[in-house]
C-alpha cells in the first residue's frame, strides 16, 4: 500500500490561538458570514455580454468587459404587489420534488421577466420600470418568457397558458389538467431520478411549445400522515416503489396562440422513460431522449413538430446501465450537435450530424468530461469541465468541434490544482470561474472566452478563515486488497500528537452517481466539529461512485451495498495502518444511501464499526423508487436474489455496536417505512438502539431540528467512542 498526502502550510500557533474553534454553536455563526462581493449570476443577457445578480433585495446588472455594475431595480415593490396564492385546504399537501427548477429571473431582449409571490412581472432594462403581468389568487408556476420577448408562458394549476405582453391577452393552451393528469407539470420521481427540472420548452421562433403530459393515476399512493395536531391529517404521495407503475408520459406540441395538441410518436411509456426533450434551432423538429425502463438502452429521437413522426438519430446501449447525459447542444445552425457518451468507458464529447449518420469523438482518455459549459460558434469551439488532471479535480478546457478540425487545438483555460466551477454566458464571450481546494476557500474571477482573467469578481471569504480555525484536510490514496486505487479525505483532530491513538468517525455516502472526495473547500461543518472534539474524520469514495469512468461504477450492479462495504472496510484498515487510530473506536455515519451503508457496516462488519448513526436509511431496495432502484438493481422479479441479499432487516441479529437511527416521519424520498421495518427487526432480535424522529416533510432535517440532530450525533459519538 502507498499513501500520498496533501498538507496545508503550517500556521503559527500564536495566530491559531486567536481564532475561534469550530463548535456546534459556531457552525451556524460561521455559515452566516457571507463572502465579500456580488452574488452569483441569475440571468445572462441573450448576447452573453452582461448578466444580472441579486444583492440585498436588488437586481444588479454587471458588465464583465468593464467590471462595472449598476442597480436595475429593488424587487420589494413587485414582491409586495403580488397576490399571494390561496393556501390549499388541509389534506391537499403537494409533494413537489426538490429538484423541480423554476427560473424566477429571465432576460430576453431588453426585458427581464421576474416572478415572485405567485405572480409575474416585466422589467425594462433601460429604465428599470416594471409592470405586473398577472394578478391572480392562483399562482402562476414555472413562467418562461419567449425567445422574442413578446409572450410569457406559465402553468396555472395543471394547465398551460400563454400571455401576449403587448395586449395582456391570455390564451389557455391545454384543458383537463388535474392532480393526476398534469399538463406541463412533473410528477415526483422524474425530477428526483432523471434530473428533469421542468416539463415544457418554448420553440426558438417563439411560435410553439413542446410539453410533457404526466398521467400519474396509476402510480401508487403512499399514505403519509401529519401527526402533529389533534387529529392526523392524511397527506398521500404518489410514489412508485421498485417494480410498481411509473407515470404514463406523452410529448405534445401546441401553438403558442392556441389550438389542438399534436402528440409526438414516442411509443408507450409503460416500459420506457422520457428523460429529455427540447427543440432544434430551426423550430421544425423536437428532440426526445427515451430510455427503456431499466435504463440499459437509450435513444435520441427527432420528431417533426407538425407531423409528430419520429426517427432515431442515435442509440446508446450498455450491459449494466446508461447514465442519462445532459441535453444535446446544437451547433452550425442545427446541422450538427454535441453529445456526451460513455461508450468508450469514460464520458466524452462527440460531434454528430443532425441525421446521426456522421460522428466524431472530440475528447478521449481515461478521464471524464463532467459537463459542456458553453459554445463559441464563431470560433468553432466547445467549452467543458473535466477530470483530466485528476479524478479529484475539475479543470476547464476548450476544443475545436468542426468535423474538419475535430479535437484539435485543445486548450486548458483554468489554473491551480483544485475544483473550478464555471458559469459561462451565451456565445462564450465571458465566464465566471469559482475556484477552491482543500486549502483555499472559493474565489471567483471573471474571464474572457479565450481564458484571459479580467479581474476578481468575488474575493475569498477572509472573514471566515480569519475568525475560525479550519483544521486542514488531507487527500489520501491507497489500494484495496484486490489492487483497486481508492481516494480518501482525512482530518486529524485538533492538537494532534504523534504516538497517540484517537477515535475515528467515518463519513459515508457510497452510492452511485456521486463523488464525496474532491480537492475542494469544505468549510465549517460537522466534520470540523468532530475533529475539534478529538475525532479523526475519514471519508472514502468506494467503487460505484462517479468521476472515474463507467467500469469503476458498475461493480455494484444488481447487488447494491456489497462491493461498497468491502471498500469502506479496506479504507478503515488503511486508516488504522497509519498508526494513530484506535481500531476499537471506529464509528460511521451517513445519510440516505449513506444511512443504508452505515446500517450495512454495523450489521455486516460489526467488528470494524463500533458505533453508527444511520440517517434516513434505505433498508430494503423494494422500498425505494422505481427509476433509481431499477437502474442499478433491475426489476424485483428479474433479480429476486439481489433484492433479498441486500435487505438489511433480516440481518438485525448481527448488531453488536451502538446504533442510532434518525429519520423524518414524512420523508418524501426515503420513506419512513424503511426505518419502521428496520426497528421492528431490531426489536424482535432484542437489540438495543437509539432513535431521533423528526416531523419535517423533506428528506433532510433542517433548521432548528438540524441543530438538535447535530448535537445528538456529537453526543452519541462522544458517549460511545471516547
Amino acid at each position: 500500500m502507498r499513501a500520498a498526502f496533501l498538507f496545508l502550510a503550517c500556521v503559527p500557533l500564536c495566530l491559531l490561538a486567536q481564532k475561534k474553534l469550530i463548535t456546534l454553536e459556531t457552525v451556524q455563526e460561521a455559515a452566516r458570514l457571507a463572502p465579500e462581493g456580488p452574488g452569483n449570476p441569475v440571468a445572462w443577457a441573450p448576447d452573453g455580454k452582461q448578466f444580472l445578480y441579486r444583492q440585498a433585495g436588488k437586481l444588479v446588472v454587471y458588465d464583465p468587459a468593464t467590471r462595472a455594475s449598476k442597480d436595475l431595480i429593488d424587487t420589494a415593490a413587485m414582491d409586495s404587489a403580488a397576490v399571494r396564492p390561496v393556501i390549499p385546504e388541509s389534506g391537499s399537501f403537494e409533494w413537489e420534488n426538490r429538484r423541480v427548477r423554476e427560473t424566477p429571473v429571465q432576460w430576453a431582449g431588453g426585458q427581464v421577466l421576474y416572478s415572485g409571490g405567485g405572480d409575474v412581472f416585466l422589467i425594462q432594462v433601460d429604465s428599470g420600470k416594471w409592470s405586473q403581468l398577472t394578478k391572480t389568487a392562483v399562482a402562476e408556476r414555472d413562467p418562461k418568457i419567449s425567445p422574442d420577448g413578446k409572450s410569457v408562458a406559465f402553468r396555472r394549476e395543471w394547465d398551460l397558458y400563454t400571455l401576449d405582453i403587448a395586449s395582456k391577452r391570455e390564451t389557455r393552451l391545454t384543458t383537463g389538467g388535474s392532480d393526476t393528469s398534469r399538463n406541463a407539470g412533473l410528477d415526483w420521481v422524474y425530477p428526483e431520478e432523471l434530473d428533469l427540472g421542468t416539463a415544457y420548452w418554448w420553440s426558438p421562433d417563439s411560435k410553439s411549445i413542446v410539453y410533457l403530459q404526466f398521467d400519474i393515476s396509476r402510480e401508487p399512493l403512499y399514505p403519509h400522515e401529519d401527526l402533529r395536531g389533534l387529529r392526523p391529517i392524511y397527506e398521500p404521495q404518489r410514489y412508485p416503489q421498485a417494480g410498481e407503475n411509473n407515470p404514463d408520459v406523452r410529448v405534445g406540441v401546441v401553438d403558442a396562440h392556441g389550438g389542438s395538441t399534436r402528440w409526438i410518436e414516442v411509443g408507450s411509456t409503460r416500459d420506457s422513460l422520457i428523460a429529455r426533450a427540447g427543440w432544434t434551432p430551426d423550430s421544425r423538429n423536437v428532440y426526445v431522449v427515451r430510455t427503456n425502463r431499466v435504463q440499459n438502452k437509450l435513444d435520441l429521437l427527432l420528431a417533426g413538430a407538425g407531423s409528430g413522426k419520429t426517427s432515431r438519430i442515435l442509440e446508446e446501449t450498455d450491459k449494466y446501465w446508461v447514465n442519462v447525459p445532459q441535453d444535446p447542444v446544437f451547433v452550425s445552425g442545427g446541422k450538427q450537435f454535441l453529445w456526451l457518451s460513455e461508450r468508450d468507458g469514460f464520458r466524452h464529447i462527440y460531434l454528430y450530424s443532425i441525421d446521426g449518420k456522421e460522428s466524431k469523438q472530440l475528447t478521449r482518455g481515461s478521464w471524464e468530461v463532467t459537463g459542456i459549459t458553453g459554445v463559441d460558434e464563431a470560433a468553432g469551439r466547445v467549452y467543458y469541465t473535466a477530470s483530466e488532471t485528476s479524478p479529484l479535480e475539475r479543470q476547464f478546457y476548450s476544443v475545436g468541434y468542426t468535423f474538419e478540425t475535430t479535437g484539435e487545438g485543445k486548450q486548458r483555460l483554468s489554473s491551480g490544482s483544485g475544483t473550478h466551477t464555471i458559469a459561462m454566458g451565451p456565445g462564450g464571450h465571458f465566464y465566471l470561474d469559482t475556484f477552491s481546494s482543500v486549502s483555499s476557500p472559493p474565489r471567483t474571477t471573471i474571464h474572457a472566452g479565450d481564458g484571459r482573467e479580467l479581474g476578481v469578481y468575488r474575493e475569498v471569504n477572509r472573514r471566515l478563515t480569519e475568525e475560525y480555525e479550519i483544521l486542514p484536510t488531507e487527500l489520501v490514496d491507497f489500494r484495496s486488497p484486490d489492487g483497486t486505487l481508492l481516494y480518501a479525505r482525512l482530518i486529524r483532530p485538533a492538537g494532534f500528537e504523534a504516538g497517540k491513538t484517537y477515535p475515528a468517525v467515518v463519513l459515508v455516502y457510497g452510492g452511485p452517481d456521486s463523488q464525496g472526495v474532491r480537492n475542494a473547500w469544505m468549510g465549517a461543518d460537522l466534520d470540523q466539529v468532530l475533529a475539534n472534539k478529538g475525532f479523526v474524520v475519514w471519508q472514502v469514495d468506494n467503487r460505484g461512485s462517479s468521476g472515474r469512468g463507467h467500469a469503476f461504477e458498475t461493480p455494484v450492479f444488481r447487488k447494491l451495498g456489497l462491493t461498497e462495504l468491502a471498500d469502506q472496510v479496506a479504507g478503515v484498515e488503511h486508516l488504522v495502518s497509519l498508526g494513530f487510530v484506535d481500531r476499537a473506536r471506529v464509528g460511521i455515519r451517513g445519510w440516505s444511501y449513506g444511512g443504508f451503508m452505515t446500517l450495512s457496516g454495523m450489521l455486516n462488519a460489526p467488528d470494524v464499526f463500533r458505533a453508527g448513526i444511520a440517517g434516513a436509511p434505505v433498508t430494503d431496495w423494494h422500498n425505494y423508487d422505481t427509476i433509481y432502484t431499477e437502474r442499478y438493481m433491475g426489476l424485483p422479479k428479474d433479480n429476486p436474489d439481489g433484492y433479498r441479499n441486500t435487505a438489511l432487516p433480516p440481518q438485525a441479529k448481527n448488531l453488536k455496536g451502538k446504533l442510532m437511527i434518525a429519520h423524518n416521519v414524512e420523508d418524501d424520498n426515503v420513506l419512513f417505512q424503511n426505518t419502521v421495518q428496520m426497528i421492528d427487526a431490531l426489536e424482535r432480535a432484542s437489540k438495543q438502539f437509539e432513535m431521533q424522529v423528526y416531523t419535517q416533510k423533506t428528506h433532510a432535517v433542517t433548521g432548528a431540528e438540524a441543530r438538535q440532530l447535530n448535537a445528538a450525533m456529537v453526543d452519541f459519538f462522544e458517549r460511545n467512542l471516547k
